[in-house]
């Protein structure tokens, strides 16, 4: 997997949390959810992140914790449910992904496996990055997305 180091700036985001087993039910949170959420509290057309907290391969299914994001300004006013975090700056390996729901999860594990070929260890939280104009191919189903690990 081809992959860029690249100097990403600290992010103010506010999210959601989902808890349970990664795969399909995460795009259901971000279908049911977060997006509707998201376009209620006005941040539509903003840039996204998908924050894996756990490694599914070492966290036991329910207990996998992940957080929908979207970027907001320093003095945008958090409102439960949602709660505000920094998503950290510094050095990042980030991939281009394109496909499906169905496709990410073994992209993941590609990169992963590459960065560990390279002797890069994560070095914290790994995320997804979604454009502010992100669509969903509604015929295919594909997406585009920067997978991004801490390094």
């Amino acid at each position: 997997m081809e992959y860029d180091i690249r100097q990403l700036a600290p992010v103010r985001v506010v999210y959601l949390r989902y808890k349970g087993p990664f795969g399909p039910a995460l795009g259901e949170f971000w279908q049911e959810v977060f997006t509707p959420w998201q376009k209620a509290m006005g941040l539509v057309n903003k840039v996204t992140y998908g924050v894996a907290l756990d490694d599914p391969a070492s966290t036991p299914a329910a207990e996998c914790r992940y957080d929908a994001c979207v970027e907001v300004s320093a003095e945008y006013p958090v409102r439960e449910p949602a709660r505000a975090a920094e998503l950290a700056g510094g050095s990042y390996a980030v991939a281009q992904f394109h496909g499906t729901a169905a496709e990410i999860g073994p992209a993941w594990s590609a990169f992963f496996a590459q960065l560990q070929a390279d002797g890069k260890p994560p070095a914290g939280p790994c995320f997804e990055r979604y454009a502010a104009d992100y669509a969903m191919d509604p015929a295919s189903g594909a997406f585009s997305a920067e997978l991004c690990i801490p390094l």
